[in-house]
């Protein structure tokens, strides 16, 4: 029977990060091969800060063929097709009853999943039934389900984030250091990043022109969908100095202080 191991992700976009862990994993022959889940919209994120569905199952396309082992490394969409939210265990059940007599299936995660898995959906059952396979992330530890999951700690680490690649692509700086050529071609080609550059440049006019506070909220919001709290909550508080009676900024200014509250972290995938 064919060991596989699910990469759960959003992949937004994928980078070379994602594919040297997946390539560490088949060369330690840990498992016959690697399939990259790409998850759809995660109903607890804005939209428009996550590329195209497409879009990012075709990057993942792209890097698996340009891996070491492109027969071994491949994309799946199956989280399109599935019902919404896309909870991991009711994946996991489907890939099993369907294709459960010709392959086993484990789950690949980084360290910064651990600390939330108990808020996942059905998480006893995917720790039970599932082989969790667990990479390091720099300032998180591995303390917990030490009996259930399997550490790999000489898997390869990386510095960057794929919100970091977007930023610089944005910028209109390079990000062939951290993506394969062809993801790097196909959001160049595609203008995938251009357009948030452009919406920014829009929105920093607006204020510089004496916008008012809807300009300010306005930035804010676009902040505040790309997960950049610092900056919204300055935009929403300048909002307030302006219209001290703005219900929307106050109510902005009220779920930014939620989430850095309670550290914010996603119940979904990864």
């Amino acid at each position: 029977m064919k060991h596989v191991f699910l990469y759960f992700g959003s992949f937004n976009p994928i980078h070379k990060g994602h594919m040297a862990l997946a390539e560490h994993v088949i060369g330690q022959g840990l498992c016959d091969g690697v399939i990259f889940i790409v998850s759809p919209q995660n109903p607890l994120k804005e939209a428009d800060g996550l590329m195209p569905e497409l879009a990012r199952f075709e990057m993942v396309e792209t890097a698996c063929l340009e891996s070491k082992y492109p027969q071994a490394i491949q994309a799946s969409a199956i989280e399109f097709l599935l019902d919404k939210p896309s909870y991991t265990i009711d994946t996991l059940r489907y890939l099993t009853q369907n294709h459960g007599k010709e392959m086993r299936f484990s789950v690949l995660m980084g360290a910064d999943i651990i600390p939330q898995l108990d808020k996942w959906k059905d998480y006893r059952e995917l720790l039970d039934k599932y082989d969790i396979y667990v990479y390091p992330r720099k300032g998180y530890a591995v303390d917990r389900y030490l009996d259930r999951i399997t550490y790999l700690a000489d898997a390869p680490t990386f510095e960057y984030s794929s919100t970091e690649i977007r930023e610089r692509a944005a910028r209109g700086e390079s990000i062939t250091d951290m993506v394969c050529d062809g993801v790097a071609k196909y959001i160049s080609s595609h203008g995938l990043l251009k357009k948030a550059a452009d919406e920014r440049k829009l929105l920093d006019g607006r204020i510089a022109n004496g916008g008012g506070a809807d300009a300010y909220i306005e930035r804010g919001r676009y902040f505040y969908r790309r997960n950049e709290w610092g900056n919204a909550l300055n935009d929403f508080n300048a909002a307030l100095k302006i219209d001290p009676d703005n219900r929307e900024a106050g109510e902005f200014v009220k779920m930014i202080g939620e989430i850095l509250e309670f550290r914010y972290k996603d119940i979904y995938n990864p």
